[in-house]
């Protein structure tokens, strides 16, 4: 270790001693990231243990058990699958009957790998929309997104689904060039765009702000302005709802992350085109079902003499409220442990996906018939009994059946069909259509909800995975290898799923696991999030600390065995667990993060996320800000655990500068260091299987090796 770092730490928010590391291309800085990757190749690769535990990964990815999740159009049922001989992905096809089957015959509609072979691509699949026809036609048009290396630049191609192949604009076909953006049908020869049209037209967090009509036949920068916000917001995007009898257009300007101006369009594309501001609370979201408009709240809201509490659902009809009504019915009202997860609509009715304490309850809500009548409540027609419960609408303009996706962290996942019926209706038995296989032995593992007691006093839950030896230690039992995992931002729940990677690497292997739901996140709505907004950024590091004491209390593990993973947000959580509580870990794997919370506004998209973290450049935001910056926090004089960085050089979202920069400052004061990042795979980390199978095997093998001694292949104990 050296003696004599030639940085001083903690910086000087003025001096930026690695600034270049921000080139994302640039030549020095691509050096730096090839020496990094290359001692992290030979500390790693080539170890019999790494490379079997990363094709036990690759094996559960790869899986041709999986299930292979599907998307009704028309007739037949849609689906992108990877595997080890379909590297890029195939898009395909098959009946409702055939897919009930243990082997579906699929139909290839795309091929990605000889799509990239035949044009010399990297392209990654972004996914896609179809046009819904006329009654009578066939489903034949879809816009298909691609992006170069799995960025969020894309790109967007008109694709005929029945001659399976893409439309070149030579014959009149769309086609968007690579920016940051999106296509949507408004009918057969008309979309709307939102997409780079050069100087002026990105916001200066690097999304459209303008959409516009593109017609058929014509260029794209001849399609007619339809709205232009300003270039401080996030981004403007719209679409055109095509359902019989509800045509309607809406624009929407993402002020910040979480306010919005939301607009309907008449007269589209007519000298008569007109653009109505939706009298709506700025914080809350908004939507469209047929002839209801849907508002979720983020904020208290007092409107016609009544106040709806924060994280309420309400919904009224589109054409009372424009005629100037305001009594809503309220579909979803919180109470202190509950939270709205999700809304699918089906043709009749809706389903509710609640949280209760980090807990799903599915209900369905039919509306009346007479739009003044009052909504009925019953029963969802799924069992429950599982940790975790989804429903997703099969075709939501004519169909009333669910997908029921059910899933714990020990309860590999299963898919069923199930049709949601009135309160009056006999209700229809449920079709379980796929089960995924175990990938792992659950003999002897347990999962359980436990609660802690932040700094403040607040009331956090987290959930744990592990051995009943394990959950509880006899006297002088021997310290578990403990995984703590989080994310803590946006309003994102952690809820439980089934994963074969974290079952075969770690839990399988000796390991306990432990998700922290702490504030930030979603699990209790919308004040859950907003107590850890801004200046109360410390609440969710205070949250996730007091979890990590909890499992040291209860006999767990111990510090020097307890490692914490994040990414993302999650990177900028175990960040501050690295600079600000570094005695209670033994390791730290830190992903896709933001760590530099003075420039972060400043890099890509950035400039989005200040309604979550403020805005550095304000001289009394940045002393809060500064508080968990952690490559301002860092200490050269400090002890830290081993940590583990990793990025990826096409993440346009998050600059793999935050990681490079952090890296690199703690190397330079002679601390322990790993630091890979990939070429591809955009914020995600990876592009293909293969190479998320390298990157997890990377993390478990560092977690393993630090927090278990673990060198070679077996047993973590």
């Amino acid at each position: 270790m050296s003696t004599h770092p030639t940085v001083s730490t903690p910086l000087d928010a003025a001096v930026d001693p690695f600034d270049w590391l921000e080139e994302v291309e640039g030549e020095e800085a691509l050096a730096w990231v090839r020496k990094r990757n290359d001692e992290t190749a030979a500390a790693l690769d080539g170890n019999p243990a790494f490379d079997g535990l990363k094709q036990s990964i690759l094996e559960v990815l790869d899986s041709d058990d999986r299930i292979p999740e599907v998307s009704r159009l028309g007739g037949l049922y849609y689906n992108f699958w990877r595997d080890a001989a379909h590297e890029r992905g195939l898009w395909r096809r098959t009946t409702l009957d055939s897919y009930r089957t243990a082997a579906p015959a699929w139909e290839t509609v795309l091929d990605l790998d000889a799509l990239n072979e035949q044009e010399g691509a990297s392209w990654v699949w972004h996914g896609a929309s179809a046009l819904r026809p006329e009654p009578g036609e066939p489903w034949r048009r879809a816009l298909v997104s691609l992006s170069p290396g799995g960025s969020d630049t894309d790109i967007t191609r008109e694709f005929d689904l029945i001659d399976k192949r893409f439309v070149p604009a030579e014959e009149g076909g769309f086609v968007r060039p690579p920016a940051k953006g999106d296509l949507s049908w408004v009918d057969a020869d008309t979309v709307l765009v939102a997409t780079d049209f050069g100087e002026g037209t990105m916001t200066t967090s690097g999304y459209p702000r303008t959409i516009r009509l593109w017609r058929r036949g014509t260029p794209l920068e001849e399609a007619e302005p339809v709205f232009e916000g300003e270039p401080a917001d996030v981004l403007v995007t719209g679409w055109h709802s095509r359902v019989p009898g509800f045509e309607r257009t809406v624009v929407q300007r993402a002020i910040t992350f979480y306010t919005q101006h939301s607009y309907l369009v008449s007269g589209l594309g007519t000298a008569d085109q007109r653009l109505l501001l939706l009298d709506l609370p700025e914080s809350a979201d908004v939507g469209f079902h047929r002839e209801w408009l849907l508002v979720s709240l983020r904020d208290d809201w007092t409107v016609a003499e009544v106040e709806h509490r924060a994280g309420s659902l309400l919904a009224i009809p589109v054409n009372d409220f424009l005629a100037g009504f305001r009594v809503f019915a309220t579909l979803f009202a919180p109470t202190p442990t509950t939270s709205l997860a999700g809304l699918s609509w089906t043709r009749h009715h809706a389903v509710l996906n609640v949280l209760d304490d980090v807990k799903n309850t599915l209900h369905v809500l039919t509306p009346p018939e007479d739009p003044a009548g009052e909504w009925v409540r019953s029963a969802f027609p799924a069992e429950g009994g599982v940790l975790a419960i989804g429903a997703g609408a099969v075709d939501p303009v004519d169909s009333d059946d669910v997908w029921v996706v059910t899933t714990g962290y020990l309860t590999p996942s299963t898919l069923s069909l199930a049709t949601v019926t009135g309160p009056d209706a006999e209700p229809r038995p449920v079709e379980q259509l796929k089960a995924a296989p175990a990938f792992f032995d659950t003999d002897g593992l347990v999962v359980e909800q436990r609660f802690t007691t932040s700094r403040d006093g607040t009331r956090v839950p987290y959930f744990l995975v592990g051995s009943a030896g394990q959950l509880h230690p006899e006297p002088g039992a021997e310290p578990a290898p403990t995984l703590l995992y989080g994310y803590g931002g946006f309003q994102i729940s952690l809820t439980p799923g089934y994963s074969g990677a974290v079952g075969r690497a770690w839990l399988a292997r000796g390991g306990v696991y432990v998700v922290a739901n702490i504030r930030g996140g979603g699990e209790y709505g919308p004040g859950w999030h907003q107590a850890a907004l801004k200046e109360h950024r410390h609440r969710a590091y205070e949250d996730f600390a007091a979890v990590a004491d909890a499992l040291v209390a209860s006999g767990i593990t111990v510090p020097s065995r307890l490692g914490v993973q994040g990414g993302s947000n999650g990177g900028l959580l175990v960040g501050n667990m690295l600079t600000q509580y570094p005695a209670k870990f033994g390791a730290i794997v830190v992903q896709v993060p933001l760590l530099d919370m003075k420039r972060y506004s400043h890099l890509l998209a950035g400039a989005s996320w200040m309604a979550e973290y403020g805005d550095p450049d304000d001289p009394e935001q940045w002393e809060y800000i500064r508080s968990f910056s952690p490559y301002h926090l860092f200490d050269g004089s400090r002890e830290y655990p081993p940590v583990l960085f990793t990025t990826s050089t096409k993440d346009d979202r998050v600059h793999p500068g935050h990681a490079r920069k952090l890296a690199a400052l703690m190397l330079d004061a002679g601390k322990d260091v790993t630091y890979y990042e990939n070429i591809e795979g955009g914020h995600g980390g990876a592009a293909t299987n293969a190479q998320a199978a390298h990157m997890a095997a990377l993390a478990w093998t560092f977690l393993a090796r630090r927090l278990a001694d673990y060198e070679e292949a077996g047993s973590l104990r």
